[in-house]
């Protein structure tokens, strides 16, 4: 994999900083990472300091988002010319599923149909989430609820079984 250099500046749009990597480095990307739609998985450098990120495409343009740790590691702001090595990133990003949800999912035919629904993001986010959970206790009650609202069964307000636009009340 070939390291790529450019160099850009930094913009905003809405809150989210971004640059726009040059067309010689999006075509060079493509080929090795085998096609040019999707997300495509990156790391580098940004003025020496490591990232992981997801070049993107957005409002028809490939966007690198600048993260708030990226710039907090860097100091730089939006309206700032980066530095930027970058290659595709062929490591899994993949988040395991937590033993207990599976089995738990396993048990609950509707709540496993309908979390296959729900886009990889979203089934990432619950996974992520449910896998930094400290204590068993806390672990399994969110497991429950997580079931439950998966079920069909309306239990309250949990912002990540959102499956929607707009947040649902479970």
């Amino acid at each position: 994999m070939k390291l790529l250099h450019f160099s850009a500046e930094i913009f905003i749009i809405g809150v989210n900083p971004y640059v726009l990597p040059p067309e010689e480095v999006l075509t060079t990307l493509f080929k090795e990472f085998g096609k040019d739609t999707g997300p495509i998985p990156i790391k580098g450098t940004i003025n020496g300091k490591d990232f992981i990120q997801t070049l993107v495409k957005y409002q028809g343009a490939w966007r690198l988002y600048v993260n708030g740790i990226m710039m907090k590691a860097t100091g730089l702001k939006v309206g700032d010319r980066a530095e930027f090595e970058i290659v595709v990133d062929k490591t899994s990003r993949e988040v395991p599923m937590h033993p207990a949800f599976k089995l738990a999912l396993e048990k609950n035919k509707k709540a496993q149909e309908t979390f296959a629904t729900y886009p990889p993001s979203r089934r990432k986010e619950i996974n992520r989430y449910l896998n930094n959970i400290k204590t068993q206790a806390t672990l399994s009650k969110n497991i429950d609820r997580i079931i439950r609202h998966l079920a069909g069964e309306k239990i309250g307000y949990f912002v990540l079984l959102r499956n929607e636009k707009q947040t649902t009340t479970i």
